[in-house]
């Protein structure tokens, strides 16, 4: 476990050369000053170890922080982000939200993202009073916990919207969804696949690997013998790239159609596959494409570009790190200022906000008081297409038995 970020600290050298970055961003109250008060000490976690990396979120809400805190901050304070690494493992991910909620006395979780912490800590943030605006969720206890509520979609939707988009608009019959065998991930996710199938008389089946050595050649072949005509991959990038290079030494390339959840939406991925998946591989995107335009889109990019390390991401998790942090800002200047050291005053702030949106988004984003959160259930399809990605379906929203209970809380909250 290791302190990654001190948004807050770290800013007031930032803010000595954002000036002239300011003027092409927009963050927060927008002043062009630094701000200079007590610092408003926020959290954040994220899981960065084999097998995968979700530190674009984090990366992305710290950018975003960065700015506010180079533009006059919350009311002049500056946000000091805390960010801790779970490194995947379950001791680290309880002991950073110790450290952060007993020790720091953080209000506010932001920007979240792993496959551990969230199954760890749920009930953490419930019985603090504290609520996490995560950003990468990718386990069950994300999106079916009180004190948890995420701009991304995790496994679940995306997988779902990829599998509706390959039946609704390539035809398919009979999906293979390829997950990992962790129980509030692969299972769950691929599993309301196959509830989304058999709720339309079609066939879906589920391969889980091992994340501790994920064999992707046994894997590949488990899916082919499930007479499957389409193959869809729920993997981390990482993996996902592996499992379909493993396709492609098969061969098995144009013998059946291929679809992935929104990890493969990625700048660096169409390279990284190669010319062998060119127009072959349709992604699931939970959020807009990055080439869509908009004001959020654009300023999400800015900011990266004025406040991120070089190299850092720019995904779907970099745009729903940036949207989390964004939201939390707007409540938070919302507020009583002489609240603002309150975490139930900031929670309370939180639970309100309703109906907001951003381009980068398919719908509206909203919290309320509920046992589940997951308000982000529409997203767009892409291609892999020469070298980039090409929108071939643009925001739709997912139809499957599973989000019942989402719709009938948004019509009680009267958003639909």
């Amino acid at each position: 476990m290791k302190t990654l970020v001190t948004a807050g600290v770290g800013a007031i050298a930032l803010m000595l050369c954002a000036s002239a970055a300011s003027a092409e961003t927009s963050c927060g109250m927008n002043t062009g000053e630094a701000a200079t008060g007590a610092p408003i000490k926020v959290g954040g976690i994220h899981g960065n170890a084999a097998p995968g990396d979700f530190s674009a979120s984090t990366t992305a809400a710290a950018a975003y922080f960065d700015c506010v805190n180079a533009n006059g901050g919350i009311h002049g304070r500056p946000i000091e982000y805390l960010v801790e690494n779970d490194q995947w493992n379950p001791e680290l991910a309880a002991q950073a939200a110790s450290k952060l909620l007993d020790d720091e006395n953080v209000v506010a979780i932001v920007g979240n993202g792993s496959f551990v912490e969230m199954a760890v800590n749920a009930n953490t943030y419930r019985d603090k009073g504290i609520m996490a605006m995560a950003s990468a969720c990718a386990v069950s206890e994300c999106f079916e916990s009180s004190n948890i509520v995420s701009t991304n979609q995790g496994p679940l939707p995306s997988t779902i919207g990829a599998a509706q988009y390959m039946v609704e608009d390539k035809g398919a019959k009979n999906i293979s969804c390829i997950g990992l065998a962790i129980p509030n991930v692969g299972p769950w996710s691929c599993g309301a696949m196959e509830w989304y199938m058999t709720s339309n008389d079609l066939v879906g089946s589920t391969v889980l690997l091992n994340p501790a050595s994920p064999d992707v050649n046994s894997g590949l072949l488990e899916a082919v013998a499930s007479g499957a005509d389409t193959i869809l991959v729920n993997l981390p990038a990482g993996l996902a790239i592996a499992f379909l290079k493993a396709a492609e030494e098969q061969g098995f390339g144009d013998a059946y159609q291929w679809a992935s959840s929104t990890p493969l939406y990625d700048k660096t991925v169409p390279e990284a596959l190669g010319e062998y998946w060119d127009g072959k591989i349709y992604v699931n995107a939970e959020l807009t494409p990055w080439d869509k335009g908009g004001p959020d889109a654009t300023n999400w990019l800015a900011v990266m570009d004025a406040y991120a390390p070089d190299g850092a991401a720019r995904d779907t998790f970099s745009q729903s790190g940036f949207v989390s942090a964004k939201f939390f800002v707007d409540a938070l200047l919302a507020m009583d200022p002489g609240q603002l050291d309150s975490r139930e005053a900031v929670t309370s702030a939180i639970t309100q906000i309703k109906g907001a949106t951003s381009d980068l988004l398919c719908g509206p984003y909203y919290v309320g008081e509920a046992d589940r959160h997951m308000p982000n259930h529409a997203g767009t399809m892409v291609l892999v297409k020469d070298g980039g990605f090409e929108t071939v379906r643009d925001c739709y929203e997912y139809d499957s038995p599973y989000f019942e209970p989402i719709f009938e809380q948004e019509k009680a909250l009267g958003i639909r």
